[in-house]
């Protein structure tokens, strides 16, 4: 099967918007109806997003071991499980299942990230439409911006929590028939898929390391909990229908603009003023409640996590040959920063009452992760003068 190099990064984006923009982060504007609903406590709902992050760890680990079968073979299955766990949380009504279903469509996202990037990233590479990756990448605002507009269409018309779970399902099956055809077959390589040879944890990557974990606790609080901010803030709660389509339609584009400043001035460096970005929009939400600054944060944080997350890996690439090694590396690093952050946020609100100091704590992170990613384009400048 061949597809052209465009077909191809569609089907990267597809696959990205069911794991990633719906799978992962439909959680985001089905929280509020959640929470009042059954009800849940803010540090209920932040371990059930944590328990989507530490599956996003489980299986990150997972994948990048030998396993059996193709990639692709791998890809559809996680979207496939990502659907059936979108679904059952429609079903579900404790504590012990909702952590369980966010747990296991947390690994599923996790492979079809890293899966979907080693096929459509490495493919597109070999036949010199590199650029196109930002489609791919894209993929992640493109679902986020969809499922929103799809909860916010289905709470005016006064459907129930569970009837947004169905509908987010019914989303991310679609989106995966559409991947079955777009994302053609590997081609034959044996019997297995095997741990890439090389992957080493040289000074560089292991500030790129360090930079990914701090850059995932510095987003995922503002992606947890900005919708319920809103609903929760009287000043704030008519703007519930559109931050979260805000925040997606902001991050669709954004990865267009990131890396192609990236290959302009080099993806560390643009990686580093991204994550100062990204700061700003994290602090404006943090130190002043009011709906201008709300907004600012849906476009500057919007605007810049799945650039950051694209930037990241795309800076993976360095060491050559199967990126899936320093993919899964990354992606594991990434994914402890996110299991820390909503359950810290959430324990921390109901403490003091106010999501202030870990969105402040996001900030430092932040602006730590500039430092380092800095410091690693540093090392790698004088490792290779030309670059």
């Amino acid at each position: 099967m061949h597809r052209s190099p465009f077909l191809l990064s569609l089907g990267g984006l597809l696959a990205m918007a069911a794991a990633m923009g719906v799978g992962r982060f439909v959680y985001t504007p089905i929280l509020p109806p959640m929470v009042e609903a059954i009800p849940l406590t803010k540090s209920q709902a932040g371990l059930i997003a944590s328990a989507n992050f530490v599956g996003y760890l489980a299986g990150a680990v997972l994948a990048s071991m030998r396993l059996p079968g193709s990639r692709r073979l791998w890809l559809l299955s996680s979207l496939a499980a990502t659907a059936i766990c979108l679904l059952g949380m429609g079903f579900a009504s404790t504590m012990p299942v909702f952590l369980a279903l966010r747990f296991l469509a947390g690994a599923a996202s996790a492979f079809a990230l890293i899966f979907s990037s080693a096929l459509v990233i490495d493919r597109l590479a070999a036949t010199g439409n590199g650029a196109l990756s930002a489609v791919h990448f894209a993929g992640v605002g493109v679902g986020i911006a969809a499922s929103a507009a799809v909860v916010a269409l289905l709470l005016q018309a006064g459907a129930e929590w569970t009837t947004l779970w169905f509908a987010s399902a019914a989303m991310a099956a679609a989106a995966s028939l559409a991947v079955l055809w777009l994302v053609p077959r590997d081609q034959p390589t044996g019997q297995t898929v095997q741990r890439p040879d090389g992957t080493r944890l040289d000074l560089d990557f292991a500030a790129l390391l360090a930079a990914y974990g701090l850059f995932g606790f510095g987003y995922v609080i503002t992606a947890t909990f900005i919708v319920d901010m809103v609903r929760g803030t009287p000043s704030l709660a008519h703007l519930e229908p559109y931050v979260w389509i805000l925040f997606g339609l902001c991050a669709a584009p954004s990865v267009v603009l990131w890396t192609a400043l990236g290959r302009r001035w080099g993806i560390l460096r643009i990686y580093a003023v991204a994550c100062v970005v990204e700061a700003s929009g994290v602090a404006a939400s943090a130190l002043w409640l009011h709906p201008a600054s709300i907004l600012v944060s849906a476009v500057l944080v919007g605007g810049t996590f799945v650039s950051l997350t694209a930037l990241g890996l795309v800076a993976t690439r360095s060491g050559g040959g199967d990126p899936r090694g320093r993919i899964a590396l990354m992606t594991v690093s990434f994914s402890i920063g996110q299991i820390v952050g909503p359950a810290f946020a959430g324990y921390v609100y109901e403490a003091t009452g106010s999501l202030a100091t870990p969105l402040l704590a996001a900030v430092a992170a932040l602006l730590l992760a500039a430092l380092l990613a800095l410091l690693a384009d540093a090392r790698r400048r004088a490792v290779s003068p030309s670059t």
